[in-house]
């Protein structure tokens, strides 16, 4: 064995034939498809009940508050069992509430469904862990794409799924992504391996893999090391920095385009909502499925990560300007474009940027990064939009990716540098 074998290389072959990207890609793709299915849907079943925008902005928020007590406890419990049992253990979680929300008939339901699917939302960050384990430093960015097109088709179909469905009924739509979230479950039970290679590694020598060990949300001052660290820092606000200008954006479109645009005379609602997150899907899709990739490779991840967030500081502030429907798809066409990069470019040089068994901790601390962007980005939104704040509220979202651009780093060197 040479020094550079990894111990995926030194497994049996036949366990390394069948790969577990596939099925990890197709339970990714549906739950995405069950949560972008409520992405447009959300606020307007929450404003007819009753709900104000601030509101709106609260119950989003309580989803994030759930998914930052549990996401380390989940992630600690990953590494522990392995990935696949709290996939499932996660997956149920959303399936429940999803069916609650679907049958909530006054507003402290739907928060009760909201901390329900936030306390057992690991399935994304497991996922990403498990792409981790199984793949090298330098196919990274390419594995992590897969996270990136499953977004993006979960973007045109979930959003365009609502839009068709809520005419019968918003109960429908909800009900569709109940579905879907048991379509995952049945994904993870039947197409990952009960065994996991990298589980059976660690039970062996102790070794916790490439997926590392995770802390716990107790134990924030073991984090201070890595914030130590210039580069992993830069990055590290970075990626605080992109979790709150897209989640500004995503948890306040659907009601600044209430507010702002109409259809036929009447405001727009769910359908063309829907339609729009469903067009930048699409964007995202064709850009992901082979065009970022060769971005990366020609001119590495930095650059994408820079041209991603300059793109999204303009589109978001654009849409401040926009009145009609064709300068909507025009903004969303170019920042779609630009930032289809953005996340897996700067997922790959965060995990980079971190040893071999950092890289679960790491996976941990962004995803609590991001669940404090969740908590804090709606209720800001909620706010300026109940003032009418539209414009601002583009403006601010265009602003947070703007500012992640001071933090752009001139030299990324390859190797790990985290303290010890």
């Amino acid at each position: 064995m040479t020094t550079s074998q990894t111990p995926l290389q030194e497994a049996n072959p036949a366990q390394r034939q069948r790969s577990p990207l596939l099925p990890i890609f197709l339970i990714v793709l549906v739950d995405i498809l069950g949560f972008t299915i409520i992405l447009p849907l959300l606020p307007f079943y929450s404003e007819r009940l009753g709900a104000s925008a601030t509101v709106v902005g609260a119950l989003v928020s309580t989803y994030a508050v759930f998914q930052l007590i549990a996401g380390p406890i989940l992630g600690q419990l990953s590494d522990r069992i392995g990935r696949r049992p709290v996939l499932l253990i996660s997956q149920a979680g959303t399936l429940a509430g999803f069916l609650l929300l679907a049958y909530a008939n006054n507003i402290w339901l739907l928060f009760v469904a909201r901390a329900i699917d936030g306390a057992t939302a690991g399935n994304l960050t497991t996922a990403q862990a498990y792409i981790s384990d199984v793949t090298k430093p330098e196919n990274r960015a390419k594995a992590f794409a897969l996270i990136g097109i499953a977004f993006g088709f979960g973007f045109l179909v979930g959003p365009a799924i609502a839009g068709a469905l809520a005419p019968i009924g918003y109960k429908a739509p909800i009900l569709m992504a109940a579905g879907l979230s048991a379509t995952s479950i049945l994904f993870t039970f039947i197409l990952l391996p009960r065994r996991e290679l990298m589980h059976e590694l660690r039970e062996q020598d102790g070794d916790p893999g490439p997926g590392g060990k995770r802390l716990s949300l107790i134990s924030w001052g073991s984090y201070r090391k890595y914030f130590r660290n210039p580069e992993l820092a830069r990055l590290l606000m970075q990626w605080l920095l992109f979790s709150l200008s897209f989640a500004t954006f995503v948890s306040g479109f659907a009601l600044f385009a209430e507010r702002r645009y109409q259809w036929h005379g009447q405001p727009f609602g769910v359908r063309q909502v829907g339609y729009l997150f469903a067009f930048s899907g699409f964007l995202g899709i064709i850009m992901q499925g082979g065009v970022v990739g060769r971005l990366v490779k020609k001119f590495g991840e930095r650059k994408v990560v820079g041209v991603g967030f300059a793109s999204a500081a303009i589109g978001y502030a654009a849409f401040g300007l926009t009145r009609t429907l064709g300068q909507v798809l025009a903004v969303i066409s170019f920042s779609s474009v630009g930032s289809a990069g953005l996340r897996p470019a700067l997922t790959s040089l965060v995990t980079q940027k971190a040893g071999k068994r950092e890289q679960g901790v790491i996976l941990g601390l962004t995803q609590s990064l991001t669940s404090v962007a969740q908590i804090t980005a709606p209720l800001i939104s909620g706010l300026l939009i109940d003032h009418r704040y539209l414009t601002l509220w583009a403006v601010w979202a265009g602003l947070l990716s703007g500012t992640a651009l001071l933090f752009q780093s001139r030299d990324l060197p390859a190797t790990p540098s985290v303290p010890a």
